[in-house]
């Protein structure tokens, strides 16, 4: 005889999970103990939230579901920030929380809320176990359901009674490929001839196009067509940066460089992009069309309405295309002369003697290789990351663009560091974000990791404080004090310094990488820039010239 929280741990190994994220309570000890006698690694965190950002990142990077744990009531609470940034990011992961006895409640209402409908809305499913024997299904429907289009999170809430039931063995359910549909002959039709009939095509790469089963296709299919391409925030990367038709990055969404080569397309043709993304461009009447390839059909709104849909397994949907067209676009580089225009005004005043943003993208460009890894957090500095830092390999810029929460960059980071030790990873994080996970340097520490943290300090939450201003409102309530940072990073055991001079940072964020260890770096940041540039230079926007 076994208990049934041991049947569900073997029902994690049986779905090849590694490593659980989070902090046990009361009510999942019997869990607890399974857990240890498995060769599951618990990986403990200083707070829920951080928990199932790992988690959530670890479905990022894999396409497999990450794994947190939680009690009840507050700590199962806590996790819904991250269900939700799983959920609009679209990254795979099981949340497993406990809960008092069902079959008695020897403590009354004590604790307890209604976590299966709290997590309803922000999951994929949710559902309570009541029975040992309803283990093996329901862990196996669980990881099915979070992993498939569109991959997200799923909840399942073991009782503590439940948990400690004696049972008998139970055979596990072996997981088997599930292949995703693949778009219809007539939609690739459709597709086709408006690709080859259009005068000047762009494509754009997004979220969706970042999943690992899906990059290397992607990449094929836009040598094969020889069309320049722009991405999303999420879409950065999923091209290698040598095919030299790049455009840039729509950090905005609208009137920004990039846009010069929207509005002059005729026919935009967006791969994997999901409107839970800020809107990297804006349909209208007088627009381009567009064709919508993907794993899912479009999801029609205001301001997106795609006149053609290409549904299903990117992959083979992008082969199958690339057969039908591939020679056969004769203008299919009409917008590339615009490229070197763009790409050069983005690219403006990158080493001025300033901490400037863009002098702070360009230094971090120059100390991370083409693998390197960059979680970022939710600020200002966002912006002029996803618009400046060019990347060459899928997943190697971690923003969040969906749920934008603060506070997701240093656990998304600890994730990357121990899932690819030998590449380096920095955490990019504001003050405001740092401060709201910033107890998960102890878990970074304790797990000695390699991992630099750059801290950039305004003392404020400078992008709702930059919005104030152009929108005309007084400056307040956005302002704060830090502590110490030096002092905070060497409190937890981890390595701090404080950047005086701009010269200083690439040198230092080098020296920082080749210490190792947990690395905090803190810079200050001359955010006069947004007004400067993404306000009053682009309400102007300087002109761009074809190439001669």
């Amino acid at each position: 005889m076994l208990k049934a929280s041991d049947l569900f741990v073997a029902a994690l190994e049986n779905e090849g999970v590694e490593r659980i994220f989070g902090i046990p309570g009361e009510e999942n000890l019997d869990l607890v103990e399974s857990i240890r006698r498995s060769s599951i690694q618990l990986v403990l965190t200083r707070h829920e939230q951080a928990a199932a950002f790992m988690a959530a990142t670890y479905g990022r990077l894999t396409g497999k579901p990450g794994v947190c744990i939680t009690t009840l009531g507050p700590g199962a609470l806590n996790l819904a920030t991250g269900a939700g940034y799983a959920l609009l990011g679209a990254m795979p992961m099981i949340m497993i929380t406990g809960q008092k006895a069902i079959r008695s409640s020897r403590q009354a209402r004590f604790q307890i809320v209604d976590v299966i409908a709290t997590m309803k809305p922000l999951t994929k499913l949710s559902r309570q176990i009541v029975s040992p024997t309803m283990i093996p299904a329901m862990v196996r429907e669980a990881f099915r359901v979070a992993a498939e289009e569109r991959p997200g999170p799923v909840l399942l809430e073991l009782p503590e009674d439940i948990a400690a039931e004696s049972c008998e063995e139970t055979a596990q359910i072996p997981a088997h490929p599930i292949e995703l549909p693949v778009a219809s002959t007539e939609s690739i039709e459709r597709a086709a001839q408006l690709i080859m009939q259009a005068q000047a095509p762009l494509l754009m790469l997004g979220a969706a196009a970042s999943r690992p089963r899906s990059s290397s296709d992607l990449a094929t299919f836009v040598l094969r067509t020889g069309i320049p391409y722009f991405t999303t925030q999420m879409g950065k990367g999923t091209v290698p940066g040598g095919s030299e038709l790049y455009m840039g990055t729509a950090a905005l969404s609208e009137r920004d460089y990039v846009h010069e080569a929207i509005e002059r397309a005729d026919l935009i043709v967006t791969i994997g992009h999901d409107t839970v993304e800020k809107p990297p461009f804006l349909m209208g009447a007088k627009g381009p069309k567009v064709v919508h390839i993907g794993y899912e059909p479009a999801h029609v709104e205001q301001i997106y309405f795609p006149q053609a849909e290409v549904v299903g397994d990117l992959g083979p949907s992008l082969r199958q295309l690339a057969d039908r067209v591939e020679g056969n676009i004769p203008n299919a580089q009409a917008l590339l002369p615009l490229r070197e225009g763009i790409l050069s005004r983005i690219a403006a005043r990158a080493t001025e003697d300033r901490f400037t943003p863009q002098r702070l993208v360009h230094d971090v460009r120059e100390v991370m290789p083409a693998d390197g890894i960059l979680a970022l957090d939710n600020g200002m500095y966002k912006i002029w990351f996803a618009r400046n830092y060019r990347t060459q390999v899928a997943n190697t810029l971690l923003l969040d663009n969906a749920l934008a929460t603060m506070g997701a960059g240093l656990p998304s980071a600890i994730m990357a560091a121990m899932l690819y030790p030998e590449r380096r990873v920095m955490a990019v994080c504001g003050d405001g974000g740092f401060m709201m996970n910033s107890q998960e340097l102890e878990t970074a520490v304790r797990l000695k990791l390699d991992l630099v943290v750059l801290i950039i300090e305004d003392r404020a939450f400078g992008m709702i404080r930059w919005k104030q201003a152009v929108d005309a409102f007084p400056d307040y309530g956005m302002t704060f004090d830090n502590p110490d940072f030096v002092t905070y990073a060497k409190a937890y055991g981890a390595t701090g310094t404080r950047v005086e001079t701009i010269d200083e940072l690439r040198p230092t964020l080098e020296k920082a990488f080749t210490d190792g260890g947990v690395q905090l770096v803190v810079v200050p940041i001359d955010y006069s820039e947004n007004k400067r540039v993404l306000v009053d230079e682009l309400q102007q926007r300087l002109p761009i010239q074809k190439e001669a």
